[in-house]
């Protein structure tokens, strides 16, 4: 019996896609073609796309496409395009990637609470700069913003590791943590004003486009440190280096921004405070990718 096979096109403007992926589709499911744009012989065979975040007229070849696929846990960069069809959407649901969130937050937590860029300069001069007794859990207040899949998971390590957390979120929530404090968005000023640690996970609507501003971070403690994993639009990234430069904020760690990648000349490259990574926080798994696709493709 012949196994009828399926057609997807790879193609994104920040990645290269068939780097990634086209081993795992090959070795995971090979009743799947996974091509680029410029392999395509017939455009009406092309059943679905993969991406994560397309050129305006990405989808515009593509006449009978029955899915597209977001290779991460969010598809903000794919809602928008122009030339998205009208056919299901599918986001990456993969646990790992909480687990390793969580683990993400939790370096930064330690990097900003113990102050560790001053022993890196520290050891850059030969200095043996030993400093005691600022270095327990209890004394650093974790706030989260956020409290999905992604929250829950920071919260959970970070209680674990002794930090008093206080997590944020639209509603209660059905299951709350043991030993969190849960707050709804009415009590964000209160919040802010006792998070020594601010982590940000929020999904990007109207309301927290630009949340993270200079109104928020007047709010937050003097000393304070932002760790921003949420979505690149969240940030006002002008205000973040005055509050730096004022010495309002201590520090902050990006992994997401406005836009990606991060332009050469920008100002955060260089900002003492800040430690940038290029949107690593997590990611799924090649396998994880390649299975929602084949799960999702035998509903439709």
């Amino acid at each position: 019996m012949t196994t009828q096979r399926t057609t997807g096109v790879a193609t994104c403007t920040v990645l290269d896609m068939m780097t990634f992926f086209a081993r795992p589709f090959a070795e995971l499911a090979p009743e799947i073609d996974l091509i680029t744009p410029e392999q395509v012989t017939d455009a009406t065979k092309v059943d679905f796309v993969l991406t994560f975040k397309p050129a305006d007229d990405a989808f515009s070849p593509y006449p009978n496409l029955r899915a597209v696929f977001s290779v991460g846990a969010g598809v903000d960069g794919i809602v928008g395009c122009p030339s998205l069809p009208d056919v299901p959407l599918f986001r990456v649901e993969d646990p790992d990637q909480a687990l390793q969130m969580a683990g993400f937050a939790a370096f930064h937590v330690l990097w900003h609470h113990r102050r560790m860029g001053d022993f890196l300069a520290a050891q850059s001069q030969h200095d043996w700069a030993r400093r005691v007794g600022d270095q327990s859990p209890t004394l650093r207040r974790i706030g989260v913003l956020g409290f999905g899949m992604m929250g829950r998971a920071i919260a959970k390590a970070l209680i674990a590791l002794g930090y008093p957390v206080t997590v944020v979120s639209r509603s209660r929530p059905d299951h709350p943590l043991p030993r969190a404090v849960h707050m709804t968005v009415d009590a964000i000023d209160e919040v802010l004003a006792q998070t020594d640690i601010l982590i940000n996970v929020l999904p990007l609507t109207p309301a927290t486009n630009g949340f993270l501003n200079a109104a928020t971070f007047a709010k937050l403690p003097k000393g304070a440190a932002l760790i921003h994993i949420g979505r690149g639009a969240h940030l006002v990234e002008d205000d973040l280096l005055a509050a730096l430069e004022s010495g309002h904020l201590s520090g902050a760690s990006l992994d997401v921004f406005e836009t990606e990648p991060l332009a050469r000349d920008s100002s955060l490259w260089d900002h003492p405070g800040l430690f940038l990574t290029p949107h690593v926080a997590s990611t799924p798994r090649h396998s994880s990718v390649v299975e929602n696709v084949q799960r999702r493709l035998a509903t439709l």
